[in-house]
């Protein structure tokens, strides 16, 4: 008889609890019995975890063997719990010490050939071990500077089972060949992995990691007018609709957006990147996310693939994998209305929830929201010279797409018009670069952080409605013209909040203490894109 434990982490969403791995050997028929709520990936470690002790080396119990996980009230599944379950059954049958795994958290999928292999949400489940107050841990080699990102905790990185027995048995340590792992598409994050417009983390975006090059807002022609919704959406954290023909250039502003963010604190990187490592989408040699990331989903994805979903317990969407950065949707109306409308929650809430009935999945989705539409299904409608060929009825249907609960949670509505001949010669003189939008952007954000402090707030775009309405106040008499619009009902209650976050950010940008009537206007123009004077928007800029 002989009894065992080990400990691993079960993961729902991107949040860990510690499981207690327990094996207990008994006298009697040899089988192999696994207890606690396992899903089928995990039932299936029986087979894979008796071939990797074997061939490692080891004698595999001749005994009535039962595996039980604690707490069995909590759902778990996938192949992280392998490396747990075998050092538990080598411990109860005392070919390594069980006092040396009692206190040691061990996460990875073991090889029918004794390999330890990556698994996902290395990140969270070692974060969720500190927290339990775990302090050493036991991960696969290739994740093992994923899993040193945590403070607090010794991290050993294994190549094998056989590695891992010697450490722990006090014997020479055997050399193994290196692993190389290719990465392996996730099926439900189909269309967003799509050329040049995928999830970049490292840089803007993930087509540019292999030339080096960052798109530029200097290679933006023209375009004063959106280029500047672009500063004002990244300084306070405002979402954007482009509205334009076809070839205008909204795409080529969304893409630069994330560049002009500012860099992650080390807090919101740890965040990105728990989500990321869930998502298995961590960049070889890059186990922290420092810049804003930028996903943008094409426009045929499911509200699965958007919001987060799956069998089982749900994974990170698009909105997730675009936390704490940019989520351009293109092509905005072609996307389902479903999946749009979907949206609503995570836009006013900064997380998503859902749910599934192997549990309830609370992920985090604060992000930047960029819409891109064309006026009709043409895309000619506004343009002088060029019919369009959409009957009324055709181009309402197709504004109507964009529902009004989302058009109200969008702050910031800009027309991009066609580029001119002079400005696309280059007659007008090239335009701003990134780092000089950037540092006007973190001189904003610096401001708006330093009147939060304090509070549960970072950015204008965050703060609600009373405390704009009662401590943080515009100018006197700066708000006559928006009381005005809500009184022809123009302006909704939410509409009027979210002019005075994006005053609030003008402000910021115009280094003031406080926004004046001129903000007030400016931020209705760029809501409600009804000209306010032929020399606002100018000036702002």
């Amino acid at each position: 008889m002989g009894f065992a434990r080990a400990c691993s982490v079960a993961l729902v969403g991107v949040d860990g609890v510690v499981v207690e791995v327990q094996a207990d050997l008994e006298p009697g028929v040899a089988a192999f019995t696994l207890v606690g709520l396992p899903d089928k990936s995990l039932v299936e470690s029986r087979d894979r975890v008796r071939a990797a002790v074997v061939n490692s080396g080891a004698e595999w119990p001749q005994k009535k063997l039962t595996v039980g996980l604690s707490p069995a009230s909590v759902p778990k599944g996938g192949s992280g719990f392998d490396l747990a379950v075998a050092c538990a059954v080598l411990g109860a049958a005392e070919r390594i010490d069980p006092a040396a795994i009692a206190d040691v958290v061990m996460i990875g999928e073991l090889g029918l050939d004794g390999r330890v292999r990556p698994v996902r949400g290395v990140l969270p489940a070692v974060l969720a071990a500190a927290e339990a107050g775990y302090r050493k841990v036991v991960v696969p080699e290739q994740t093992a500077s994923e899993a040193a990102l945590v403070p607090g905790v010794s991290v050993l990185g294994v190549r094998s089972l056989r590695q891992l027995i010697a450490v722990l048995s006090d014997e020479p340590v055997p050399d193994e060949p290196e692993i190389r792992e290719e990465g392996r598409p996730d099926t439900m994050l189909a269309g967003l992995m799509v050329p040049g417009a995928g999830i970049g983390t490292g840089l803007a975006m993930g087509s540019a990691q292999g030339d080096g090059h960052r798109p530029d807002l200097a290679d933006v022609a023209g375009q004063e007018t959106p280029r500047k919704a672009l500063e004002v959406a990244a300084a306070g954290g405002h979402h954007l609709l482009l509205s334009g023909p076809p070839g205008a250039g909204k795409t080529m502003l969304a893409e630069r957006l994330s560049a002009i963010l500012p860099p992650l604190t080390r807090r919101e990187s740890l965040e990105v990147t728990a989500v990321h490592s869930v998502a298995g989408i961590l960049p070889p040699g890059e186990p922290l996310v420092s810049r804003a990331p930028y996903c943008a989903p094409h426009h045929s994805a499911t509200m699965q693939s958007l919001i987060g979903g799956g069998n089982g317990l749900p994974r990170p969407g698009a909105v997730s994998l675009a936390h704490r950065g940019v989520l351009f949707l293109d092509e905005a109306p072609e996307f389902s209305v479903r999946a749009l409308d979907a949206l609503r929650q995570p836009l006013e809430s900064g997380h998503v929830v859902v749910a599934r009935s192997a549990g309830v999945v609370r992920l985090p989705a604060r992000f930047l929201m960029v819409l891109a539409a064309n006026p009709c299904p043409c895309g000619r409608h506004t343009l002088t010279g060029a019919a369009c060929e959409c009957p009324p009825s055709s181009v309402r249907r197709y504004q109507a797409r964009l529902s009004g609960p989302l058009l109200d949670r969008v702050d910031l509505r800009v027309v991009v018009a066609p580029v001119t001949r002079e400005d696309l010669m280059g007659r007008g003189g090239r335009g701003e670069s990134t780092a000089d939008v950037a540092s006007r952007v973190r001189e904003a954000r610096s401001r708006a952080a330093a009147r939060l402090a304090g509070t549960p707030w970072a950015t204008n775009s965050e703060v609600p409605g009373h405390e704009l309405r009662t401590r943080l106040l515009a100018a006197p008499g700066a708000l006559m013209e928006a009381e005005r619009d809500m009184e022809r009902g123009l302006l909704t209650a939410r509409g009027l909040d979210r002019v005075l976050r994006v005053a609030w950010t003008l402000a910021d940008l115009r280094g003031a203490d406080r926004p004046e009537a001129f903000d007030i206007a400016v931020a209705l123009e760029l809501r409600t894109g009804i000209s306010r004077g032929a020399s606002v928007l100018d000036r702002a800029s």
